[in-house]
């Protein structure tokens, strides 16, 4: 169980708080996280790219050329893939590059990244992101001056001027405590745990 100072937004200490060793505490799998990002990533994938076959390009009824006494070789249509402006062969086809990963895989990968920002002491808890107004100047302001960090991953529960504040930082990224996921917090130098998200974690991934 390791304890944990919980500080406010000037980065004063307010308290502490108990992570546990069961979700904080893991040793990183590399591997898993690798195998966890790339299945995220793949399941972006819009999968659209597609090219049209022969059958599918507009035009070619007629025979391009006689068949013999031209000197080259015969051919049957203007669409062929072997013609300028023909069809393809073996192109692309709309698909699906989801990758299925069992939850328990995830919620691994997800211990793995958070034991290592907590090892790094890259992992701040914040007792509570209470702004007062959504104001990204000030929101930069905070993260820069008093906690020295620039790519930072910031989750809490549910956070309108937090979500709205942070939407126009290219840096800087508001997540629910639902929907953290490994890639967000490999991707971002710091990440920032309201101490109601920290807790709510540790019970979720124990």
């Amino acid at each position: 169980m390791a304890k944990v100072d919980v500080v406010n937004l000037k980065n004063e200490k307010v308290g502490s708080i108990d992570l546990p060793d069961e979700v904080f505490g893991q040793k990183v799998n590399g591997p898993l996280v690798l195998q966890v990002i790339k299945a995220q990533l793949a399941g972006l994938r819009q999968g659209t790219a597609k090219t049209k076959v022969k059958s599918e390009v507009r035009g070619g009824g007629k025979k391009p050329f006689r068949q013999k006494g031209t000197g080259n070789a015969r051919q049957g249509s203007s669409r062929s893939p072997l013609m300028p402006g023909g069809g393809s062969s073996f192109g692309p086809k709309p698909r699906k590059y989801n990758q299925r990963t069992p939850k328990e895989m995830v919620r691994g990968a997800l211990r793995s990244v958070l034991s290592d920002k907590l090892a790094a002491k890259h992992l701040v808890i914040v007792d509570k992101f209470d702004l007062k107004a959504p104001k990204t100047k000030e929101l930069a302001a905070t993260l820069t001056n008093a906690f020295s960090a620039k790519k930072a991953l910031l989750v809490d529960a549910k956070n309108q001027n937090l979500s709205l504040a942070s939407r126009n930082l290219p840096t800087v990224n508001f997540v629910s405590t639902d929907g953290i996921n490994t890639y967000d917090v490999v991707k971002h130098d710091w990440l920032f745990l309201s101490k109601a998200s920290a807790e709510a974690l540790a019970a979720r991934l124990a």
